[in-house]
C-alpha cells in the first residue's frame, strides 16, 4: 500500500517554501552598471544602447543589432522592415505567446497558424508548406522553450516562395543551429529581454540582421519614423534637420536597460550552461516515467532550455492536468502551462480568420491536443541541485500516485 501520499491527498509537502517557476538573477555587477548610468544622467539611450547593440551583434555573429523597448516591439518593426502590410499573410505557430502573432495584426496582415510537430512541439515545416498561399509574405518560426526549430526546412520553403523569415528567438538567446548562433541565420531575428530571459533588462528586446537595408528601416521605425543622419535625409537644411520619413513608433531602449543588458550578456553562456545541467538532471529521471512525454530536442541545434516543458500521458493517469497542476502546487513547486494556442484566446476567436471559422473548426488540432497535456516545471540558473531534486521528487511522487497501474 502506497504511503508516500502527495500533500494534496494528506501527505507532507516536498518543500516548506514555494520554489518559483522562474527567477531573474541580478549581480552586484548588474546593479553597479545601472547605477553608473543613473549617475551620468544619460538615461534615455545614447552610448550605452549603442554599446549593447555592438556587443549583441558580436555575440550572435550578426552584422547589425537594433535595441528596442520589448520583444513585441522588435517583432513589429521587423514586420514593418520586411514590408508586410495590409491583407498580406504571415505564417507562424499557435504554440506561442500572443505577441508573436499580434504584430501581424498591427500591420493589417493575415495571421495563419501552421500546426506543430507533436514530437518536438515546434512548428512543423510540412504544415507550413501546406499553408503557404499566393498572398504569403513571411514566416515567423518560434524556437519553442529554446529548442531550435527546423530552420533549414523553413529556409528552403522561404527561398522557393520568396518569403522573409523572422525568427522569434525570445527563448533562444545563446542557442545554436548547425554550429551557428541563433541571431545570424535568417533575414531577421528578434530577442526578448524581459523576465525570465537569459539576458534580463526588465523589459527590452533586440532585432538582428545581416542586411544593411533592413537595419536602416529598423532604426527608423524604432525612432518614430525619424531620420537624423543627413546622408539619409531628403532635404537636409543644416545640423538641426530631423525628418520623419515614415510612420514609426517610440520603441527606444533606455540607457539603464542597455547597461543592465551589457552586464547580463556577459553571462549568457554561463546561464544557458546551468540550465542545460538542470535539464539533464530532469531528463535522466523523467525520460523513463510512464506518465511523461518529453519533446525531442533538435540534434542539429543546441537548446537554451528557456523552459522545461513536458507533456502528460493522460491515458496513463487517473487525474486531469488540472489536478496534477494543483497537486504539484501543494508540494510547493510552482508550475505553469506554456501556451494556450493563440487561436483559442477570446480575441482571436472573435476576430476569426478570412478563410476559417475558428468557432467551428480546429485550426491546429495537434497543438490543441498537446496543450491539454502541457506542464512547465521550474528551471532557472539560480536553482540549486537540491531545488532540482525537490522538483524531481515532487513530480515523481505526484505522478506515481495518480498513474494507472496494470492489474
Amino acid at each position: 500500500m502506497m504511503t508516500n501520499k502527495p500533500a494534496i491527498a494528506g501527505g507532507r509537502p516536498v518543500r516548506e517554501n514555494l520554489l518559483p517557476m522562474a527567477k531573474s538573477v541580478l549581480s552586484e555587477k548588474d546593479i553597479n552598471a545601472v547605477t553608473e548610468v543613473l549617475r551620468s544622467g544619460k538615461l534615455s539611450g545614447g552610448e550605452a544602447v549603442y554599446m549593447f547593440e555592438q556587443e549583441m551583434a558580436a555575440y550572435t555573429g550578426a552584422k547589425y543589432a537594433v535595441a528596442v523597448s520589448s520583444g513585441a516591439a522588435g517583432l513589429h518593426i521587423a514586420l514593418m522592415s520586411a514590408a508586410v502590410g495590409h491583407m498580406e499573410e504571415v505564417i507562424t505557430t499557435p504554440l506561442t505567446h500572443p505577441s508573436t502573432s499580434n504584430c501581424i495584426l498591427y500591420q493589417g496582415g493575415i495571421h495563419t497558424f501552421a500546426d506543430i510537430d507533436p514530437a518536438t512541439f515546434n512548428m512543423d515545416p510540412k504544415m507550413v508548406a501546406m499553408k503557404i498561399s499566393d498572398r504569403t509574405k513571411a514566416l515567423i518560426p518560434v524556437h519553442y522553450a529554446g529548442n531550435p526549430c527546423q530552420l533549414d526546412a523553413m529556409q528552403e520553403l522561404a527561398r522557393a516562395k520568396g518569403l522573409v523569415i523572422i525568427e522569434d528567438a525570445a527563448h533562444a538567446l545563446g542557442g545554436e543551429y548547425e554550429g551557428q548562433k541563433i541571431g545570424a541565420i535568417s533575414d531577421l531575428t528578434v530577442f526578448s529581454f524581459s523576465s525570465p530571459q537569459h539576458c534580463y533588462t526588465g523589459e527590452g528586446g533586440m532585432v538582428t540582421t545581416d542586411s544593411e537595408e533592413l537595419y536602416q528601416w529598423l532604426t527608423m521605425f524604432r525612432e518614430n519614423g525619424m531620420v537624423y543622419d543627413p546622408k539619409r535625409q531628403v532635404k537636409p537644411e543644416g545640423p538641426w534637420t530631423v525628418e520623419m520619413q515614415d510612420r514609426g513608433y517610440n520603441y527606444r531602449m533606455t540607457g539603464m536597460q542597455a547597461a543592465l543588458g551589457i552586464s547580463q550578456l556577459s553571462r549568457v553562456d554561463e546561464y544557458t550552461g546551468r540550465r542545460a545541467r538542470i535539464a539533464d538532471r530532469y531528463n535522466r529521471v523523467f525520460s523513463s516515467h510512464p506518465a511523461i512525454i518529453l519533446p525531442e530536442q533538435n540534434s542539429r541545434g543546441r537548446s537554451t532550455w528557456h523552459y522545461y516543458v513536458l507533456a502528460l500521458r493522460t491515458e496513463n493517469l487517473k487525474a486531469s492536468r488540472k489536478e496534477i497542476f494543483n497537486a504539484l502546487r501543494a508540494e510547493n513547486i510552482e508550475v505553469g502551462v506554456h501556451y494556450l494556442p493563440v487561436f483559442l484566446h477570446p480575441y482571436y476567436l472573435w476576430i476569426g480568420h478570412p478563410d476559417v471559422c475558428t468557432l467551428e473548426t480546429s485550426l491546429c488540432p495537434k497543438a490543441e491536443e498537446l496543450y491539454h497535456k502541457l506542464l512547465t516545471l521550474p528551471l532557472y540558473p539560480a536553482m540549486t541541485d537540491n531545488d532540482a531534486d525537490d522538483v524531481i521528487e515532487a513530480v515523481v511522487k505526484v505522478l506515481d500516485y495518480y498513474t494507472v497501474h496494470a492489474v
